[in-house]
């Protein structure tokens, strides 16, 4: 095969493993059960490797996802016919695995049968701590790397790296059983799902890093899901409609965040005509739909920001002090850095780019904040409101030594020379 040939094969690998590991990673433990994670990720990059090695010299196969995932099965069924000599009483579990390694039906996708829904809710395991938690199916089931992670939780990579090390282990010594949770237990792992899903939405809606401002099939695939368990009687929760509903208030400005030359378009410079219609009227009848209970989550609060955004006509429209009401009620709930940084940008949109930026200021335990780069962002376009022009350029030039998405970076370097 030429080289062309050779590179186009490899990025067809590339491509295939990214958007299918997960998927097949959650499907391989669903049947090996959780204590052969590490074998079920083993042999899905193993498959990969043989992918490298094969497709370009005997061309890429009709149905890629089925070879792989096919490949992927047979490795997995070689090591357990390896293992032999387990134990008497394991020799069931062991027919019962080889029996779907050598089928070839689909995966269910209904409800909570879902293998990433089912793999979510193994990860989300009280006998782990909340944030090994999140790690283990941020990277297991969402296929986030520990880069992405870590810029969820406003840490570092070594960090993550350590807790996702630590979850294993424990899924290892405790050999914790790969089933849904019955009924009752729902309730104390819904959340902990819930939150992982709003996390690969975040991924999603707004890369940590890469050449794309948006990664809209995180996006698409966090809402499935949410979808799921809103349809479901266990799941169907205030909670899980409120994010629903913030999802797809969020994902219905998609079209118009990035232009046609792969510029940022920022929200008062959206063309509000093209935002989608079907995606908010799905987010607003489920922020009604979730206001029943006494309960309310910061997806309920989240969900009325995006929604003043979304119905309202223009800019101008926009109600803006219901807004920063929101912020305040969400700030109690969840006083994050993030919150308060969002927070600022209302306060000073009502009362003058001064009043944001000592909003910004004042924000405790900023440290963290700091070292990302869309605090020294909203900081810079304070000060160049101000007049403060060297200080902003300043702001802007960090920002855009801290951004690790290409968009972004080029974004802040240009505010930098324009002011």
């Amino acid at each position: 095969m030429s080289h062309s040939g050779e590179r186009n094969a490899s990025v067809v690998a590339d491509d295939l493993f990214r958007h299918e590991s997960a998927r097949l990673v959650a499907s391989l433990t669903a049947n090996l059960g959780t204590h052969r994670l590490q074998l079920a990720e083993d042999v899905v990059q193993e498959a990969l490797l043989r992918a490298l090695q094969t497709w370009p010299y005997r061309g890429i196969p009709e149905n890629p996802a089925a070879w792989l995932t096919q490949t992927a099965k047979h490795l997995a069924l070689d090591s357990l016919r390896r293992e032999r000599n387990w134990q008497r009483k394991e020799a069931a579990i062991t027919a019962e695995q080889e029996r779907w390694l050598t089928r070839d039906d689909p995966p269910s996708e209904h409800h909570l049968t879902d293998d990433t829904l089912r793999m979510l809710f193994v990860c989300i395991h009280p006998q782990l701590s909340i944030e090994a938690q999140l790690a283990l199916a941020l990277r297991t089931v969402c296929g986030l790397s520990p880069a992405e992670i870590a810029a969820a939780f406003l840490t570092s990579e070594a960090a993550i790296a350590k807790r996702l090390v630590r979850a294993r282990q424990t899924i290892r010594d405790l050999r914790l059983p790969f089933a849904v949770p019955d009924a009752g237990e729902l309730p104390q792992r819904l959340d902990g799902v819930l939150a992982a899903l709003y996390l690969l939405f975040n991924e999603g809606y707004k890369a940590s890093s890469g050449d794309r401002l948006v990664r809209e099939e995180l996006c698409h695939d966090a809402i499935r899901l949410t979808r799921l368990l809103a349809a479901h009687p266990a799941t169907n929760q205030p909670a899980t409609k409120a994010l629903l509903a913030l999802m797809c208030l969020n994902a219905a400005r998609f079209r118009t965040r990035v232009g046609s030359f792969g510029e940022i378009i920022l929200l008062h410079q959206q063309q509000r005509g093209e935002w989608d219609a079907d995606l908010i009227r799905e987010g607003v009848l489920a922020l009604g739909a979730a206001a029943t209970g006494d309960d309310i989550s910061p997806y309920h609060l989240e969900a009325g920001i995006a929604a003043c955004h979304c119905l309202a006509a223009d800019e101008a429209g926009t109600d803006w002090p219901r807004i920063l009401s929101l912020y305040d009620q969400l700030l109690l709930l969840k006083p994050t850095p993030i919150v308060a940084m969002n927070r600022s940008v209302v306060v000073a949109r009502l009362h003058g780019p001064a009043a944001g930026l000592d909003a910004l200021e004042r924000i405790h335990d900023r440290k963290s904040l700091m070292a990302q780069h869309l605090y020294h962002a909203v900081r810079a376009s304070f000060l160049a409101s101000l007049g403060r022009t060297d200080e902003a350029r300043a702001a802007y030039r960090l920002a855009a030594d801290l951004a690790r998405c290409e968009l972004e970076r080029g974004y802040l370097a240009a505010e930098s020379r324009r002011i």
